[in-house]
């Protein structure tokens, strides 16, 4: 046991260590949410109005430009993987006494370090858009925010464990990212679109993410989607999320262990 947290300790500070060094991602990973932000917040609030009573779309979009970032990051470090497979890391990795199994979750769990540390910046940018943000609302947001980033970081693993180049992952990814972005209720309301695209978002586990993000911020009784007649909670969201992070970092271990 102290083996397998040792190894989560080590891989975990490695990834840290690698995002920190790496300015050029570090811009990009902040990039995208912002021109997403400027171009549908500032381009289509006054076109759109309010989403909800009370609530502009720029205050409906923040939580989930908030948690956009994440997604990216998290679903991307699978590459790591694949990177560190081909430059002959990976079998130093594996001929060390680090634990296998720690190895993936100390790699999830330096997605989660970094989600922190994203969703904190991105959080400095909720007061100029009037959005309500208190001390609460961040103590809150912390858990979702590592939660979501958890379960995403372990579906790239999966997908990374099977994968042998950095260029079919990133192709790959892109066809699993968007879909998963623009299906999570980010820019809209699930239960305000035809139905097979709300059946859609609502496999999406991203969109439990979301929804839970934004329950934070703006309450239950403004956010929160209806699944078999249920409005899910806080904590509904953020047990669907942690079930299917669960079953994607099961899927990542088998999946790691059999290729190496």
């Amino acid at each position: 046991m102290a083996n397998f947290f040792r190894s989560i300790w080590v891989i975990a500070y490695r990834e840290l260590l690698r995002f920190l060094q790496d300015r050029p991602r570090m811009i990009s990973s902040f990039s995208m949410p912002l021109v997403f932000l400027v171009i549908f917040g500032a381009g289509f609030s006054r076109l759109i109005g309010q989403m909800m009573p009370g609530v502009d779309y720029i205050q409906f979009m923040y939580p989930g430009i908030l948690a956009m970032p994440i997604l990216m990051t998290s679903v991307m470090s699978g590459v790591s993987i694949v990177w560190d497979r081909e430059f002959g890391f990976m079998k130093e990795v594996l001929v060390s006494p680090l634990n296998r199994s720690g190895v993936l979750a100390g790699k999830a769990v330096g997605a989660g370090i970094i989600a922190i540390l994203q969703g904190t910046i991105m959080l400095a940018v909720a007061p100029f858009l009037n959005v309500p943000i208190g001390p609460r609302t961040v103590l809150a947001l912390i858990p979702l925010l590592l939660l979501l980033s958890f379960s995403l970081s372990a579906l790239g693993l999966m997908i990374g464990a099977r994968m042998r180049s950095q260029q079919g992952f990133q192709l790959l990814m892109q066809l699993v990212i968007f879909p998963m972005l623009f299906l999570s209720g980010i820019f809209f309301p699930v239960a305000q679109v035809a139905r097979w695209l709300e059946i859609l978002s609502k496999l999406n586990p991203v969109t439990y993410g979301i929804d839970a993000i934004r329950q934070a911020f703006l309450g239950a009784e403004v956010a929160g989607i209806t699944v078999f007649g249920h409005t899910m909670a806080i904590v509904d969201s953020a047990i669907v999320v942690g079930l299917v992070g669960a079953v994607f970092l099961s899927g990542a271990v088998r999946a790691f262990n059999k290729q190496e």
